[in-house]
């Protein structure tokens, strides 16, 4: 079988894509991009016009003091620009690789053989990462400036509460696509290999997170999402079967219902062979389910006169989806951030939990693959155990070793006080506002922390950094001294550019592989999968929200 189709569709996708970086480059799309992108663009306008005044005021006090004018002084570049500089090196890379195969295409005689197939699959690849390239750098910021317009009036970020960024956009597109356009003949074998994109974004996550930080969550939030995740897995895993699930979409369920939503359906598909429409129905009841519980929680919380660190630890572990976790934290708190702040440490610790159960998953299918019989488990691990999880398990490891960021990192923000730029050193007025602050320190550590960061107009130490961020919250302090400990705290951690660079890869990963997995949702397979995974997700849903409430009002004023 030839799998090369002779189309110049690939030849003018590519072209197509070195045409929007040229655009970018040369600040042809200046005006679009500024609509796109307001905040960076009006961000970075103001720091032009805040250096050009700067210059003019240099080259006036020069004047009139009798010297030359000073040499002008170039500005970094701003947000605005590395956008668009970003776009047009992505899209000179991608276009041009697209470009050369799609001539290659066109002059080529097709042979059967592996040759032909991987060039016969590009096309369709390319279709993919055009579509995602205009979901995620034009749809994507298209419904995030609707959801900040609209929230005015209608009082909430209706694009922020559903969920409507790239992820979700990029699989609603392509099931538009898949059942209103159809899929052309020449990209059908491309599509296909969605999964190899999802696959590989799965081993960068474990880039993210290093096993340090399970030290900083505390034990609360490990112990109550332990209990939480763990049980809502397994619960189910013994109500699918009952039910007569099938196994790849008990599978996924039970990732999606127990830990994290969406990432986790995905980060468990390929482990259980999970089918698109699998995958679809998963985040279908998931998406509902966080929807009703970001307006029912906060009135529930209120009704119960819960405070910041409850209601927290509640939406943390009993809302199924990251996304409505930190919208009902902020309709509970939307003045403050205390609340958002407990939700989320219980939201990332729930996804520490993902290699775990995704280790389980692949434990229980293969067992329940070979039926009643009984098998070495651990033989069968070893040769049915996905390649992907192992890179996924090894990159976790090595993130924790300090590969790509010192190993006591926080997502890839690490603390040093020897990194701390000369610019970034407290001022004078800053150090005037904290020698006021003295005399409100509680105790001799607090005092000395100030102390020696009047001295070093930094801070040296993670320990003095923590007492500084106790001090901080000392009521009635005053805002100039408030706001110098916030600026002696945030130059102290660094972001590591190595975790970043993955972080961007791993988002157009998941960009192009979920909507080519939308590319595979057809209506005809929807129809035939029935209602059981809503069935089983509202029943562990409930149970896990009501549980958690029973467990946080109970335990958790003992343990804060």
């Amino acid at each position: 079988m030839v799998y090369t189709h002779k189309s110049p569709a690939l030849l003018v996708i590519g072209i197509v894509i070195l045409a929007w970086g040229w655009l970018n480059q040369t600040g042809s799309m200046d005006g679009l991009q500024a609509w796109l992108q307001p905040g960076a663009y009006k961000e970075q306008k103001q720091a032009v016009e805040k250096h050009q005044a700067a210059e003019k005021a240099a080259v006036e006090k020069a004047a009139a003091e009798g010297k030359p004018a000073p040499e002008a002084k170039a500005m970094k570049p701003g947000k605005f620009d590395a956008v668009k500089a970003s776009q047009a090196q992505l899209s000179y890379i991608v276009g041009g690789l697209f470009a050369l195969v799609g001539l290659l295409i066109m002059v080529w005689k097709p042979k059967e053989g592996s040759l032909d197939y991987y060039i016969g699959i590009v096309p369709g690849i390319a279709f993919i990462v055009v579509i995602a390239f205009a979901v995620r750098w034009m749809l994507d910021p298209i419904f995030a400036n609707w959801g900040k317009a609209a929230q005015p009036t209608l009082g909430w970020n209706f694009a922020s509460i559903f969920n409507l960024n790239y992820v979700v956009l990029g699989i609603v597109l392509g099931i538009i696509i898949v059942n209103l356009l159809r899929i052309p003949a020449w990209a059908a074998n491309g599509v296909r290999t969605a999964r190899f994109f999802l696959k590989t974004g799965v081993i960068l996550l474990g880039t993210l997170y290093s096993a340090a930080e399970l030290v900083q969550l505390g034990l609360l939030s490990i112990v109550l999402i332990g209990i939480f995740v763990l049980g809502s897995v397994g619960l189910v895993l013994l109500i699918g079967p009952r039910i007569n699930a099938t196994n790849s979409m008990t599978g996924v369920l039970s990732a999606g219902v127990g830990v994290c939503g969406v990432s986790a359906s995905v980060a468990a598909a390929p482990v259980v062979q999970a089918k698109a429409v699998d995958i679809a129905y998963t985040i279908g009841t998931i998406l509902l389910w966080g929807v009703l519980c970001m307006f029912i929680f906060p009135t529930v919380g209120h009704l119960l006169n819960m405070g910041p660190v409850q209601f927290g630890a509640w939406a943390g572990t009993g809302i199924l989806n990251s996304a409505q976790v930190a919208g009902a934290a902020l309709a509970f708190d939307p003045k403050g951030i205390e609340t958002l702040k407990v939700a989320e440490i219980f939201n990332i610790t729930r996804v520490l939990f993902l290699p775990l159960i995704v280790v389980w998953l692949a434990a229980w299918y293969v067992k329940r693959e070979v039926g009643a019989e009984k098998v070495d488990l651990g033989k069968v691990l070893v040769a049915k155990f996905p390649v992907f999880v192992i890179g996924f398990i090894l990159m976790f490891a090595a993130s924790s070793a300090g590969l790509f960021a010192p190993a006591g990192h926080y997502q890839g923000k690490y603390f040093s006080s020897t990194e701390i730029k000369e610019d970034k050193l407290l001022k004078e007025k800053e150090l005037t506002a904290l020698q006021s602050a003295l005399p409100k320190a509680r105790n001799d550590a607090e005092k000395k922390a100030l102390d020696d960061l009047i001295a070093n107009k930094k801070v040296m130490t993670r320990e003095q950094d923590n007492t500084l961020r106790s001090v901080a919250k000392i009521e009635g302090l005053d805002k100039g001294a408030a706001d110098a400990l916030g600026a002696a705290h945030k130059a102290a951690w660094h972001s590591s550019k190595t975790i970043g660079a993955y972080r961007d890869w791993i988002a157009w990963l998941f960009a192009i592989g979920l909507t080519g997995l939308g590319m595979q949702i057809t209506a005809k397979s929807l129809k035939q999968a029935g209602g059981k995974p809503l069935i089983i997700g509202s029943a562990v849903g409930l149970i896990k929200a009501l549980g958690s409430l029973v467990v946080v009002l109970l335990f958790v004023r003992e343990f804060v």
